[in-house]
């Protein structure tokens, strides 16, 4: 066993040491065209909807059901899926998931009444959930220690690019004069194009070199992987050429401790999150139109375009830059307590929800600071500090939860503003965003810079293998 545990330390040195490369660069490009996808679905349907409600004859219910209902099957994708990557393999899952998100997509297209927008936008959210749970691990299983944050986090942030799409492309829709009833059916079918371009490339990655060494106990087809991945030729130890390594399998469970505190952490932070964050989104044109009853549907989304420009957009970016500088925990916490000021202020100054002046800095702060915050952190968090046995499955756990209170947000603001108007919509978040920087700090550790074998206490024995190293040439990252 001594030559088996010298290879496997230094299979892990390899892949947390290595440079960040194309390799690793392709993989993030496959896993986050998903999420271009993802976010772009998830949101467009608040604009379909305003387009839809004379056309389908939509009541505030049905509106919030449509808005709603793909985060509500999303839980189940990100159940299902975050617990298969753990019993059947990463590779075996990958790309099922995005294939349903498309032929959701596709059908919604083609809806003909409520009932039948609301069975295919289901489809469309199981596969939502099913590419939260897997994309973040496989990124995270194929990267090296110094720049993970940054990969998951780029993956991530590729949201960012549909979430100006979204509006993007409706904007050109509504001032150009394509009809309201041919309009709302390009805008859903779109969504298919961006993911139906990755299918392939997901079907044939690799499994991930964690998951055939930790799990499945295959030194060959390991150091296959980490070489592909580094272009070095890595392990030399005689027992390589053995098919399957007589590791010990492992046994932790995820109601052990220190676990069960960090998916408390993981899956509370992001319920947190998603109740602000798609209440306030997918319902924005509903905000804005209360803010300016004047304004066009066209106005309020060009609006809305120009918020998530400004605010949101150089958020997640920053996000990305600083994750491995200053860590995921403090982005986190300052990024909850900055959204819970915002929103405050908006709540408290009596001017707040009903002046455009006062209202817009305010908000577009809260999306800053959401996106340079937990809507990053959130989605890098869960793929960093369980064991690979369990992975798959609390990330996916911790993704169901935050489209459940994505969903929570989504079907309640609309009649909480019907009931409460801005104001007590934006008190209302202030005291989640509060919740979530105390649960922030109590919960989750800080991952930056450690290996995922030591972060999840897998083995951590090898941190004192990768510390010696650390400062030699061979360990510095891009």
């Amino acid at each position: 066993m001594a030559g088996s545990d010298a290879s496997v330390k230094s299979l892990y040195h390899s892949l947390d040491e290595a440079k960040v490369g194309r390799k690793h660069w392709l993989t993030v490009f496959t896993s986050g065209m998903g999420f271009f996808t993802d976010a772009y679905d998830l949101f467009i349907i608040g604009t379909v909807t305003v387009l839809l409600t004379p056309i389908f004859h939509l009541n505030t219910n049905q509106i919030s059901l449509l808005n709603s209902i793909s985060l509500l099957a999303s839980v189940a994708g990100a159940l299902t899926f975050g617990r298969l990557m753990d019993k059947l393999g990463r590779k075996r899952m990958y790309g099922v998931e995005v294939a349903i998100l498309v032929i959701g997509a596709i059908l919604s297209a083609f809806a003909w009444n409520f009932t039948s927008l609301m069975i295919f936008r289901v489809i469309v959210g199981y596969g939502v959930g099913g590419d939260y749970a897997t994309s973040a691990v496989i990124t995270s299983e194929y990267s090296n220690r110094r720049s993970r944050g940054k990969l998951i986090g780029t993956v991530f942030s590729m949201q960012a690019l549909g979430l100006i799409a979204g509006p993007a492309i409706a904007s050109i829709f509504l001032s150009s004069g394509v009809p309201s009833d041919l309009a709302w059916r390009l805008m859903l079918g779109l969504g298919a194009v961006p993911a139906a371009s990755v299918i392939y490339l997901r079907r044939k990655i690799r499994e991930t070199p964690r998951y055939t060494l930790g799990i499945q106990g295959d030194l060959a087809a390991t150091a296959t992987t980490v070489e592909w991945i580094t272009g070095e030729h890595t392990v030399t130890a005689p027992d390589i050429t053995t098919p399957t390594a007589a590791l010990p399998r492992p046994t932790t469970r995820l109601t052990q401790r220190p676990f069960l505190l960090r998916l408390v952490g993981t899956a509370g932070g992001w319920f947190l999150l998603d109740i602000a964050f798609y209440g306030n989104s997918v319902s924005s044109p509903l905000i804005l139109k209360l803010l300016q009853p004047k304004g066009s549907l066209l106005d309020h989304t060009l609006l809305s375009l120009l918020i998530f420009v400004v605010a949101a957009f150089p958020g997640y970016w920053l996000a990305v830059f600083l994750m491995d500088r200053i860590g995921r925990k403090r982005i986190q916490w300052q990024g909850f307590a900055v959204m819970a000021a915002a929103f405050a202020l908006i709540w408290l100054i009596p001017d707040g929800a009903t002046s455009v002046a006062v209202f817009l800095p305010l908000f577009a702060l809260s999306y800053f600071f959401t996106e340079f915050g937990p809507n990053v952190t959130t989605f890098v968090y869960p793929a960093e500090i369980f064991p690979t046995s369990m992975r798959g499955t609390a990330d996916g756990i911790s993704a169901a939860m935050g489209k459940f209170g994505g969903f929570l947000g989504a079907l309640l603001v609309p009649h909480l503003l019907q009931s409460m108007g801005i104001s007590g919509v934006m008190g209302i978040m202030a005291g989640v965003s509060i919740v979530g920087v105390l649960l922030t700090i109590t919960t989750l550790p800080e991952p930056r810079g450690r290996s995922l074998e030591d972060v999840s206490q897998e083995m951590p024995a090898l941190q004192v293998s990768q510390a010696s190293q650390s400062d030699s040439p061979t360990a510095t990252a891009s």
